[in-house]
């Protein structure tokens, strides 16, 4: 069964114009391709990545072929291959860039081998360089998450376009960027999968047991226009570390943001009623252990590009609290607070590492905290409430953000004033 697709050609490496001729002639000569309309060459500016890059030359192609989504994300990838596409930092320059932005009327996910593709191509309604040329030869083609045509869409994003500079640049836009957020399916871990998206960020959301729950996350991601895909690892076990940090690596071609957010729960169900040394036992091996590892990991793959990595803490590490509770999380986030100052000397200047300590948060704990405790969290707190995970979701928003870019080697806390 022949499917219609629609091909976006860039280049801004070399001859422009040769190397997108070459490659439609690649195209053209696949067996079970046929080029059935292309667009004109259109120049255009770079967007994003490093300063200095020549103009970009653009086209859209419109392509009948028999082959699945991914055999032609396949065979997409083997032609920029051919013309010499080296794949470096985001959105840096290149020989050709092909882009796969519709294939029928298909909303797809995919994950194949190392190989993500998702279709509707991510933002591509807003990418004057995509929608010009496709505009061109196709403008009642219907984008099928939006429900407008592509006429439509190029109206909108012109109108958009056509605001001042100083309404649409934004220091604390993670469009572009590539994150992934480690127990990411419930609580602060989701607040901040969630904000990241929010902020234009592609996310892959990581979970335990619930493959569910890592779905939904996704879903509620990808509602941002960005990607999201999950991942579920048991981080408590040190042989699954070093194959995560590759397998989310691969996933997209490199990570710019890596969040250790899990942590090992002793306080709700039944690890609440574990010995002390089996409690100390978890905490090392999920908050401690995963997050040294993990982070070591992705900072050497990181050194080439650059990237940010974000640690989670605990305010009162450094102050300290009475009781078992207080004890077993002081050695174990106060050990990742430490470890984080340590790696951010280690990774600089390329890699920024920085670590969040929260303090009273409505988690699952506090939900069903005694009212002892609910009005302890309140009083200790200047600003005389709980805080929410969106509290610190937004404070790690801004720490992996352009807007944070000379800090590096902190401890934030989030914990409305509380001073110990």
């Amino acid at each position: 069964m022949a499917h219609i697709a629609y091909i976006a050609l860039g280049s801004n490496l070399g001859d422009r114009r040769e190397n997108l001729i070459q490659a439609l002639g690649f195209l053209r000569a696949h067996p079970e391709m046929d080029v059935e309309c292309v667009s004109s060459f259109y120049e255009t500016e770079p967007v994003g990545g490093p300063p200095g890059q020549d103009k970009y030359l653009n086209a859209a192609a419109q392509v009948q072929t028999t082959l699945t989504p991914m055999d032609l994300l396949r065979a997409l990838l083997k032609v920029e291959e051919q013309l010499g596409r080296v794949r470096s930092e985001p959105q840096a320059p290149r020989t050709l860039d092909l882009d796969f932005l519709l294939y029928d009327q298909e909303v797809l996910n995919l994950q194949r081998g190392g190989i993500s593709l998702i279709v509707p191509h991510p933002r591509m309604e807003n990418r004057l360089f995509v929608l010009e040329p496709l505009a061109e030869i196709a403008p009642h083609a219907v984008h099928p998450v939006r429900k407008q045509t592509i006429a439509e869409l190029l109206q909108s994003a012109r109108n958009a376009a056509s605001q001042p500079t100083s309404q649409k640049s934004d220091a604390f836009s993670l469009h572009g960027l590539r994150a992934l957020v480690t127990g990411s399916t419930s609580g602060i871990g989701r607040a901040i999968a969630l904000e990241l998206a929010a902020g234009g960020a592609d996310v892959i959301v990581h979970g335990r047991r619930s493959a569910e729950a890592a779905l939904e996350v996704a879903g509620l991601c990808r509602k941002h226009d960005v990607r999201s895909g999950h991942v579920q690892t048991d981080l408590s076990l040190q042989e699954n570390l070093e194959p995560l940090a590759e397998k989310a690596w691969q996933i997209w071609d490199g990570l710019d943001i890596w969040i250790n957010n899990a942590g090992a729960d002793t306080l709700t169900g039944a690890a609440a009623q574990w010995s002390f040394e089996e409690k100390l036992r978890v905490l090392w091996e999920v908050d401690v252990r995963a997050t040294m590892i993990l982070a070591r990991a992705v900072g050497r793959r990181m050194q080439e590009r650059g990237g940010v990595i974000l640690n989670v803490g605990w305010d009162q590490a450094e102050t300290g609290m009475e009781g078992d509770s207080g004890q077993l999380f002081a050695a174990s986030k106060g050990a990742v607070m430490a470890f984080t100052k340590s790696l951010a000397l280690s990774l600089s200047p390329r890699v920024r590492v920085n670590c969040l300590a929260p303090g009273w948060i409505r988690t699952a704990w506090a939900e069903h905290a005694s009212q002892a405790w609910q009005q302890r969290a309140v009083a200790e707190t200047p600003l005389g409430r709980w805080g929410t995970p969106e509290d610190v979701a937004r404070a790690a928003r801004w720490l992996v953000s352009p807007a944070a870019r000379f800090v590096t080697g902190q401890i934030i806390r989030v914990n409305g004033g509380a001073v110990r």
